[in-house]
């Protein structure tokens, strides 16, 4: 069957192992110096190992995989205890995956285990959480007002073009000619307030989601021939903190290399309540 899967590049990967905690179902081991993917069994493709590789050697693709099974998972995760099991519960639920949640917990009653507590991680497991899909309610947050006091300001529109996903793009549009690109996630124009003055000013817009978007292939032939045909000055990407949202920079990497393409690029990561998290130039290894 065909279904979302953790994939490693061992050409970054530095078997430094940093991820393996983060994987509770035990998917993820290192061996002969590099972290592998010990069974596809294991492996529910939700990215929470993503956030802490420091080589960005770790993506989720779609391929064809064996069916993931929470009974083989539970095998497993309860060989390393009371920590491990809230973990994983906490991962599930997190995620809204309540079939696979239910199921592990019918496991550990057939088995006499106690169900752990686990409203919040295990101490060692909560920076794997992943904010990807964990549902925040967020309406307390206040609505824009206009620093003179009343209704929030009119903003125009600072679109230099359409359409703007990717998917529908033509490589050859004349408004790629000395462009300063963006490639901005789905998801960034709703959490940025300042979304068109401080990205979208200036520049020509590639939107789409590295996770959700079935066309990853597609996309980087598509971004390298627009990269080809076009004097490209800049290239900005927009992305949300979400470790799956890394991809943007795999698509452009690979673009890249593609077209064979030394392009500067800058990078900035919005965290999910909109604000600007860090902002940096991509190391030249990754831009090309």
């Amino acid at each position: 069957m065909k279904r979302s899967i953790i994939t490693i590049d061992e050409d970054k990967c530095n078997g430094c192992g940093l991820c393996v905690p983060d994987c509770p179902e035990g998917a993820l081991q290192v061996i002969d110096g590099k972290v592998r993917l010990v069974s596809d069994l294991f492996c529910d493709g939700l990215g929470a190992c993503l956030k802490t590789c420091p080589e960005g050697a770790l993506t989720v693709e779609e391929r064809e995989a064996e069916p993931y099974s929470e009974r083989k998972v539970m095998e497993n995760v309860v060989k390393h205890g009371t920590n491990v099991i809230k973990a994983h519960l906490h991962h599930l639920k997190e995620h809204g995956e309540l079939k696979y949640h239910r199921e592990a917990v019918e496991y550990l009653q057939e088995k006499g285990i106690p169900v752990p507590r686990h409203d919040e991680a295990a101490p060692a497991a909560q920076p794997c959480g992943c904010p990807g899909s964990a549902a925040m309610d967020m309406r307390n947050k206040g609505a824009a007002k206009n620093p003179a006091g009343g209704a929030p300001v009119p903003v125009e529109s600072e679109l230099r073009q359409w359409p703007v996903q990717l998917k529908l793009l033509n490589p050859a549009a004349p408004y790629f000619d000395g462009a300063d690109l963006l490639l901005a996630a789905d998801c960034v124009p709703f959490a940025y307030g300042n979304f068109h003055r401080d990205f979208l000013f200036n520049r020509i817009v590639i939107m789409f989601c590295p996770k959700l978007d079935p066309y990853i292939e597609e996309y980087i032939d598509k971004v390298a021939a627009i990269l080809s045909l076009h004097e490209i000055r800049s290239i900005t990407v927009a992305r949300m903190e979400v470790p799956c949202c890394g991809g943007i920079n795999m698509v452009l990497e690979r673009a890249m290399a593609k077209a064979g393409k030394n392009i500067p690029v800058r990078e900035t990561v919005i965290g999910i309540r909109g604000n600007i998290l860090h902002e940096d130039p991509l190391p030249a290894a990754r831009a090309l």
